[in-house]
């Protein structure tokens, strides 16, 4: 396998190459968020964490209490689905035009999104643009696991390779 024009010259630190520039939302304070914006924020992404509720915030990142303005830079992920504003949040989300929506959760459930959005009348061919499963299959179990296979899946789109988000 060859390495890109570069590659090895920026891993070893010989060169510096900047990422496409994005965003990454993650909605709901919550462990998970915590180590993604984290993770996110050394791989490039401008990091933005979005919770409306003022008592559940997280120190130490750019806190937003209102859905900032989601563009076609913006990933979206929603850390945690227990929530029940979470119908809202995604529908507002799905207003907005950012890249890429998703929804944490374990795939052998069903997604709390799609009855949280069917109830709010959202078309079936919105609520198909939000991704659930989120991030590859490594068997994350933890925060920090989650938050890195959520990430490696985001890299591998953002960087337009087959990570994958499919769980066979």
């Amino acid at each position: 396998m060859t390495a890109e024009p570069g590659a090895c010259a920026v891993a070893h630190g010989e060169t510096e190459e900047e990422p496409p520039g994005r965003t990454l939302v993650a909605v709901f304070a919550s462990p998970v968020s915590r180590y993604l914006l984290a993770y996110a924020a050394d791989t490039g992404y401008r990091t933005v964490l979005f919770e409306p509720d003022l008592a559940r915030t997280a120190e130490g990142c750019d806190l937003r209490t209102a859905l900032p303005e989601l563009d076609a830079g913006t990933d979206v992920v929603v850390t945690d689905h227990h929530r029940p504003e979470l119908g809202e949040v995604l529908r507002a989300a799905l207003a907005g035009a950012p890249r890429w929506i998703g929804v944490l959760g374990n795939p052998r459930h069903p997604g709390p999104h799609v009855a949280a959005l069917t109830a709010l009348g959202v078309p079936a061919a919105d609520i198909a643009r939000v991704h659930r499963p989120v991030g590859l299959n490594i068997g994350s179990r933890t925060p920090p696991e989650i938050a890195i296979a959520t990430l490696a899946g985001l890299l591998a789109d953002r960087n337009d390779r087959p990570g994958g988000f499919d769980f066979p």
